[in-house]
């Protein structure tokens, strides 16, 4: 989730509780639900973790941590996904990586700004450009990154999009970033938010999204095709720099 957060957001709690209160009151409307209909959470169906190996999920789901600000969605999605892929490190004063200590191994000041209090947060191509620095500060030798961005909402693309999420399912190697409108999915907030993919369930052609806006949600499962209008739809002009800015897959390999 990055700086242009919903007004809502922003309040008090007992400033917006008050809101809401008279608001309700004189509209007669019952609450909003947390997720809308195309976002399940992982605790109301967890039936494909107990009949699938899902290595992403048990490789990635304990290191994917809360985004420490609210624009650092990008590095807290990094972060979570490099120390994923390296594991627990192997000795007693080892530590494992924070969203910190990412950004002062990468020492890049303009990931900093964009991912500080209030910052801007990335387009896609910043987070490509990120993920590959941090692999290469972290002696991730031998990683790369590819890229899936769709641009139309037609069979092909989609179909597309299922050949990437199967690939990266068949074992926990590789990894997985997610730019999307988090709206799409969740029903609420309209804007960019990066995430990590935890899971892929082809029979039911659903995906988990390992979330980092972790203030907000726990990890949820959407449809795929409901996945790929999420990476389609352009942010809104109340996002400022990121106007326009469509979303897609960063996949980590080697």
């Amino acid at each position: 989730m990055f700086k242009a957060l919903r007004f809502a957001r922003l309040l008090p709690a007992f400033v917006l509780s008050s809101l809401l209160a008279v608001a309700g009151a004189a509209a007669g409307d019952a609450p909003a639900p947390k997720l809308g209909p195309d976002a399940v959470p992982l605790t109301a169906d967890h039936a494909y973790l107990t009949r699938a190996p899902a290595p992403d999920y048990w490789a990635f789901s304990a290191f994917v941590k809360p985004q420490f600000t609210s624009s650092a969605c990008s590095i807290a999605a990094v972060t979570g996904a490099l120390n994923g892929l390296r594991g627990l490190p192997p000795q007693a004063e080892d530590t494992v990586t924070t969203q910190p200590q990412m950004l002062e191994l990468v020492a890049d000041p303009e990931w900093a700004k964009l991912s500080a209090e209030g910052g801007d947060g990335v387009t896609f191509d910043q987070l490509v450009a990120f993920t590959g620095k941090a692999l290469t500060a972290a002696g991730m030798d031998g990683y790369r990154t590819e890229t899936l961005k769709p641009a139309a909402d037609d069979a092909a693309t989609l179909d597309a999009v299922r050949a990437l999420l199967a690939a990266n399912e068949a074992s926990a190697d590789d990894a997985l970033l997610l730019y999307f409108n988090q709206g799409v999915v969740t029903g609420d907030w309209d804007g960019p938010h990066v995430s990590v993919i935890g899971a892929y369930d082809a029979a039911a052609d659903k995906v988990l999204i390992l979330e980092v806006d972790q203030e907000w949600y726990i990890p949820y499962w959407t449809p795929t095709p409901v996945l790929l209008k999420a990476m389609l739809k352009p942010t809104s002009a109340e996002h400022g720099v990121l106007e326009g800015e469509t979303g897609g897959l960063v996949h980590i390999l080697r």
